[in-house]
């Protein structure tokens, strides 16, 4: 299908995808905060000192729809200012979690501006990039907006997809639409993939393979000896101990949990303690927001607990279990948390679908186990099994997940040894952000 033709379809549509979807970006804008400043920089309005900032001569677009892609742009933004000190780059997320996390990190910076994702409307884009003035425009995974890459594509400004993974479930949803899909991404000008399967992958929604450049996975490039966030996990500490967890207790940490999880592991928690009773639970939610919900839930299953940003505590039915389950309800520091845990089980991946990051722990030589559902980690999980780097259960299980867990905690050996050969596995991806940068800049 010619892509004129697409982008027709494409912007017929959207009007009616804006209008549905308003009302629950207003709900989610007064709740999350920075609703005015959201609202207008959506449209391509920016404040006068953020436009004379924009109007610097070499800036590189840099696109990362949410918090894991943010974390990802951190590494390729320090390998490209690495290599170009001087280089001038601007970075849009589409998530109001993604743009704290990259205020934070680049607040004092006088390199990077960023700024919310303009909405994917031709007048819109077109007054983003007049302001933006990219020379290339670098794509987070997969977050390709049609009107903004088309527009991109028509200044002739070089469009690069990196750290693109693609699960066999997005190709085969992509596939079902091939004849609209393929000419979106032919505008992509070069991908960068982190796993041999990727080629095919991609190459059969239309990229021509001679622009695919296996990088390896930027997500899973770090030198755990230099990369330690230890100021965070110092900070981490001092609140268990403030919450009496001591710092040679065992900890049970669920990480990116999602509904359903929260409570199956403060079930499996309650009945640990029978054997090991000093042990510790600590939940990180995939969506903080949830933390009053995942509160009451464990109420029901008479468990008390203590939210990471509001020392209220939660009250349990009958006081059985004095020590209260811990709510992480915070953004960004989950990698810290898992240097802290001596087991870890990772969220979506039990009562969810498409599971979240299993990678991260590894790498930082913690035990981890995941459930049967991890689609969108198929690469990475293929790889880690075959090493025997990690725990999968062959089911969702209440029973195999309490087991799993039971041993690593009996067998700190055997768990430890499971984590560093998981760990030799990741260091192939080590360099992958500069390699990501080599293809940019050639």
């Amino acid at each position: 299908m010619p892509l004129c033709i697409v982008l027709f379809i494409y912007n017929l549509l959207l009007p009616i995808f804006l209008i549905v979807s308003f009302p629950s970006f207003i709900i989610k804008g007064i709740r999350r905060g920075g609703l005015a400043r959201n609202f207008r920089q959506r449209f391509g309005f920016y404040k006068p000192e953020v436009i004379e900032k924009l109007s610097r001569e070499g800036n590189f677009w840099i696109h990362a729809v949410s918090v894991g892609e943010i974390l990802v742009a951190e590494k390729i933004i320090a390998a490209l200012l690495d290599r170009e000190p001087d280089r001038n780059i601007v970075l849009t997320t589409t998530t109001t979690t993604g743009l704290k996390l990259a205020d934070d990190k680049y607040i004092d910076s006088k390199n990077v501006t960023v700024l919310h994702n303009p909405v994917d409307v031709p007048l819109v884009t077109w007054r983003a990039i007049k302001l933006i003035r990219p020379e290339k425009l670098i794509l987070v995974e997969a977050e390709v907006w049609p009107n903004l890459c088309r527009q991109i594509q028509k200044r002739d400004i070089p469009i690069h997809l990196v750290n693109a993974r693609l699960s066999p479930r997005s190709e085969k949803r992509y596939l079902q639409f091939g004849a609209m899909i393929r000419p979106i991404f032919g505008m992509v000008n070069h991908v960068c993939v982190p796993f041999e399967g990727d080629f095919n992958r991609w190459s059969s929604l239309g990229i021509d393979r001679n622009n695919i450049t296996l990088t390896r996975s930027v997500k899973f490039d770090e030198d755990q000896a230099t990369d330690r966030p230890d100021a965070k996990i110092e900070e981490l500490r001092t609140w268990l101990r403030e919450n009496g967890v001591t710092d040679d207790q065992p900890i049970l940490l669920g990480g990116s949990t999602h509904a359903g999880e929260e409570a199956l592991l403060g079930k499996i928690w309650r009945n640990l303690q029978k054997t090991t009773p000093d042990l510790a639970l600590v939940i990180v939610p995939r969506h903080a927001e949830r933390a009053g919900e995942i509160q009451a839930e464990l109420v029901a299953e008479d468990i008390s607990s203590v939210l990471r940003t509001n020392r209220v505590r939660s009250s349990n039915q009958q006081g059985a279990f004095e020590n209260p389950a811990l709510i992480a309800n915070t953004t960004g520091e989950l990698r810290a948390w898992f240097f802290l845990a001596d087991a870890v089980v990772i969220g979506k991946s039990i009562t969810g679908k498409g599971g979240q990051n299993p990678v991260e722990p590894v790498m930082a030589g913690r035990p981890t186990i995941v459930g049967p559902n991890m689609q969108n980690f198929s690469g990475v999980m293929a790889d880690l099994v075959a090493a025997e780097g990690i725990i999968q259960l062959p089911a969702s299980d209440a029973d195999l997940l309490e087991k799993a867990i039971a041993d690593v905690l009996a067998d700190s050996e055997k768990a430890a040894d499971m984590a560093k050969r998981g760990q030799a596995e990741m260091e192939m991806h080590r360099g992958a952000a500069a390699r990501t940068v080599d293809v940019i800049l050639a």
